[in-house]
């Protein structure tokens, strides 16, 4: 089974708000950790902010936090909430559907999956919060160290088409 972007960004959210509970945090931020499209992270926080597991303040200083504990934040809740379905095969249109086993077994097989995501908290996700927040810090500062090797190499591409 393959889950969509829009659940895996929705998850990376909540990781690295659940890594930051100390202060409000940016889309552009949780962006640029994953780089990952900020547009696209948009419409997964207005969906995570209307089922109420990020909360969005507004204003100059505003920002989005987790709008409940990590505890309370069930992992198979969040994906049954981001994806639309879960038709793993699409059997409706399938002539021997009624005869078929492979319904039963690949519904099974989803019940279980689901059994699985249903006994886990962002809380559990998050157990070594310290090292998640210490990867994501070290990838700032690697960022803001490369930033003027970036600069000089583009510098030389420029001069190299000149």
């Amino acid at each position: 089974m393959k889950l969509t972007l829009f659940t895996d960004y929705a998850m990376r959210t909540l990781l690295y708000l659940g890594a930051r509970p100390e202060r409000l945090c940016s889309i552009g931020e949780v962006a640029q950790a994953y780089r990952i499209s900020q547009n696209h992270l948009m419409k997964v926080v207005v969906e995570l902010v209307r089922s109420g597991h990020v909360e969005s303040v507004r204003g100059r200083s505003g920002g989005i936090r987790l709008g409940m504990p990590p505890e309370e934040i069930n992992v198979g809740a969040v994906v049954r909430h981001t994806e639309d379905g879960f038709d793993l095969v699409d059997c409706g249109s399938c002539i021997v559907a009624p005869a078929c086993g492979l319904t039963g077994v690949l519904k099974e097989a989803l019940g279980a999956f689901m059994s699985v995501l249903d006994r886990y908290t962002l809380a559990d996700l998050l157990a070594k919060r310290g090292d998640i927040a210490a990867i994501f810090a070290s990838q700032e500062i690697g960022a803001l160290d490369a930033a003027p090797i970036r600069k000089r190499r583009q510098e030389l591409a420029l001069q190299k088409e000149a």
